[in-house]
């Protein structure tokens, strides 16, 4: 079994089967809430909305509620699987409605071929429901389908197959021709590819301004030409006049290439073919109709979007349809208008040339992603969709007249949009991608564990890092073969074989420590062990980065490190920081585990080590020196070393924004510091880094948060360091080994 097949298939069975639930969203605990939400109270809304069926927006979840419904006949590119085996991808689904536009589904599957019991079907349960999605359904009967919904339903519909690329694409096209100085009306356009995608995309782009005499589609039999007595009424309408009949004559002088087909259908040579600055969309997954390096290494002015996220450009759907949705329902549309398809291509278009998010610039390890050639439609991590996107589509509603429920202020509306995502997870995956871009070696200094064999080989499959185990051969290949872990190519090293290198080894930790008691025959024999042999390892440049710490308590495991890599340049101590993952954004705790009761100098070295960790992940420091007290409210030990630091702080950084003593509530509610003390240089944006007054206050804050379901922490995080090491927190699980290994490979190429 395959290790991604392995995965997947854990993945969705371990825990509680399949990846969504319904969460109960009001209190359940009293007598008195259960008589509230059922018998005798659930009869009070029932009566309300007998009397009025609008009010079922205001008493139910129907409003933010979207059925994503499929029968299985054309699944990803699984073809016709049946509307069982369809159910994780429509599950999944939901889970991109809600983790990227706060929208609650429940996915149906329909049990049949039959176009009008489909639709009757459909029509049957839509009153449950403010919206729906149509997804994986054949073509031509989705198009039907569609239709009939639309014309005969009063939510709003959309099939996601067809429309979701299509408006991603025509999104692109419009940056791409700004990029090439083109006109819209005078390019020569060439699809290959003639299914649900491909006719929606046609139908975008002549609504774009594109000439139906300028367009060409080809399916599996080539031109689709318009003395083809055999059409149907679906390529009927995109049948060209032209001489052509194979996909390479169509392409010679044609500017734009649209791909949703099969790999490897185009040429170096057909592209050759095409204009000057041709614009090149090829679409297939997993692989496009020519690969990106051939692609690319076909002419020079070539400006190409692929389906796939390890390359630039990537046409994804999900810049679309969680934010159309979002926006339609939040209107009450009736339906999805062609004015609001397009009003969401523009709105894509646009945002692409704003200038972007500090995640999005971290994710790519950029220090700035431009609009260009290699950027014309926005990340699918970027924060600003929600806001860019849903506006306008509501706004298209209100304007076509099919919105039941206008937007009246567009302020409220935009904050509205913002408080409903958490951000926990824009960090992680920003992160992920940029270690991606830069792979480190890492070694694992306890390899002979399942749990580190796991986290390994997720992090090598995943092109995150170039793993190292460290361990007892045998035991590691023995758990390997075992347990069925595809590491096979990945390098193991055992100490107890290195001899030679053991004691070259040991000569250099004995130079280190020779004036601090240290001989060489016990520097040979503490080479023995691993948590010693790892940071050497880095000391000699054969690694770049090693995680251990998961059986070991955290002073044995640290002090290797400090011993044999020792501080980075200007560092006077080292510090822990953890990173945790929180609706309200990335927070960063520090000092959580090395200092237990820190000086104002250490916390000072402390505060401006966390500093500059947070700025190298592209992200301002806003930063809180906790206390029990507010600026002077209570007197103490701790709150007038607080305070000395912070005098210290502005006096060596001026520009450094920091503030305290304060307690970690008001530094948590911009509403409260505002109101109470409009004076702090933390007004006006949220806090994202706090300085503890000691190791214990801030490992029982992150633990408790941690433990309380609020925040997924990741760390600690060892800062002051010469090179890259980092200690996990006992027993940590593989997802949290995985997000250290990451954080590790992204420190390492900073200290490069």
């Amino acid at each position: 079994m395959s290790s991604l097949k392995e995965d997947a298939l854990k993945y969705h069975s371990k825990g509680r089967p399949g990846k969504i639930a319904v969460i109960p969203t009001k209190p359940t605990n009293t007598k008195r809430d259960l008589s509230l939400a059922y018998s005798p109270g659930v009869a009070e809304p029932c009566i309300a909305i007998a009397e009025n069926k609008e009010d079922v927006y205001k008493y139910t979840a129907k409003g933010n509620l979207v059925a994503v419904i499929s029968n299985g006949t054309a699944v990803l590119g699984l073809g016709d699987i049946g509307p069982e085996a369809s159910k994780p991808v429509m599950e999944g689904k939901g889970v991109l409605f809600k983790i990227f536009a706060d929208i609650d589904v429940f996915d149906i599957e329909i049990d049949t071929k039959d176009t009008e019991a489909f639709i009757q079907t459909v029509k049957n349960i839509a009153v449950t429901f403010g919206g729906i999605n149509l997804e994986d359904i054949k073509s031509p009967e989705c198009f039907e389908i569609e239709s009939r919904l639309k014309e005969e339903l009063d939510i709003p519909i959309m099939h996601d197959d067809q429309h979701g690329t299509a408006i991603i694409t025509g999104a692109a096209l419009l940056n791409a021709l700004e990029l090439v100085n083109k006109n819209i009306g005078d390019i020569q356009v060439v699809y290959n590819g003639a299914g649900a995608s491909a006719i929606s995309c046609a139908r975008i782009m002549l609504a774009l301004g594109v000439k139906k005499e300028n367009l060409v589609m080809c399916d599996s039999k080539g031109v689709i030409r318009a003395d083809n007595p055999n059409l149907d009424a679906i390529k009927k309408p995109f049948a060209t006049e032209r001489d052509l009949n194979t996909l390479a004559e169509a392409l010679q002088n044609a500017d734009v290439f649209v791909g949703l087909s099969k790999a490897d259908v185009v040429s170096q040579d057909m592209l050759r073919s095409m204009n000057k600055d041709c614009i090149v969309f090829a679409l297939a997954n997993p692989n496009p109709e020519i690969s990106y390096e051939l692609a690319m290494a076909s002419r020079p002015d070539i400006i190409l979007a692929t389906g796939r996220s390890d390359y630039p450009n990537q046409v994804n759907n999900v810049l679309g349809f969680p934010y159309i949705f979002r926006g339609a329902l939040d209107v009450r549309a009736t339906k999805i208008t062609e004015e609001m398809k397009l009003a969401a291509v523009y709105a894509l278009a646009k945002l692409t040339k704003e200038p972007v998010p500090e995640i999005v610039n971290l994710a790519y390890n950029e220090s700035n992603v431009n609009f260009g050639r290699n950027y014309i439609i926005p990340k699918p991590i970027d924060p600003r969709l929600i806001t860019a996107v849903s506006p306008a589509v509501a706004r298209a509603a209100m304007e076509c007249g099919v919105a039941k429920h206008p937007i009246k202020d567009w302020d409220k509306y935009h904050n509205e949009l913002l408080n409903r995502l958490g951000k926990e997870s824009n960090f992680i995956r920003a992160i992920t991608d940029k270690a991606k871009q830069n792979p480190k070696r890492v070694v694992f200094a306890e390899a002979d564990n399942l749990k580190i064999l796991r986290a390994a080989r997720i992090v090598k499959d995943e092109g995150i890092a170039i793993p190292i185990l460290l361990g007892n051969r045998q035991k590691i290949e023995q758990m390997i073969a075992s347990e069925q872990i595809n590491l096979t190519d990945v390098r193991i090293i055992d100490p107890m074989e290195e001899e030679q290198k053991r004691n070259a080894y040991a000569e250099v930790f004995y130079r280190k420590r020779q004036r601090k008691g240290m001989s060489l025959h016990e520097a040979k024999k503490i080479m023995r062990d691993r948590n010693y042999y790892a940071p050497m390892m880095i000391e000699m440049g054969e690694a770049d980065a090693l995680i251990s710490g998961l059986t070991k308590n955290y002073p044995t495991t640290i002090r290797p490190s400090l011993q044999i890599l020792g501080k980075e340049e200007g560092a006077q101590v080292v510090a822990g920081m953890y990173i945790m993952l929180t609706k309200k954004g990335t927070l960063f705790f520090a000092d959580c585990s090395v200092n237990q009761d820190p000086t104002e100098k250490e916390l000072f070295d402390i505060t401006c080590l966390a500093h500059d960790a947070v700025k190298k992940f592209n992200i301002n420091p806003r930063i809180a020196l906790l206390s029990y007290s507010n600026f002077g409210s209570a007197k103490g030990i701790v709150p007038s070393r607080m305070s000395k630091v912070r005098n210290m702080l502005k006096a060596a950084h001026p520009n450094m924004v920091v503030d305290g003593e304060v307690q970690a509530n008001i530094a948590l509610n911009q509403k409260l510091l505002r109101e109470n003390f409009p004076f702090s240089e933390l007004v006006g944006e949220q806090v994202n880094t706090f300085v503890f007054p000691s190791l214990s206050s801030g490992n029982i804050a992150y633990k408790m948060m941690q433990e309380l379901g609020a925040a997924e922490a990741i760390g600690p995080v060892l800062l002051g360091l010469k090179k890259s090491a980092h200690i996990l927190q006992l027993g940590s699980s593989v997802r949290e080994i995985v997000n250290m290994v990451t954080i590790a490979v992204v420190d390492a190429q900073s200290k490069e």
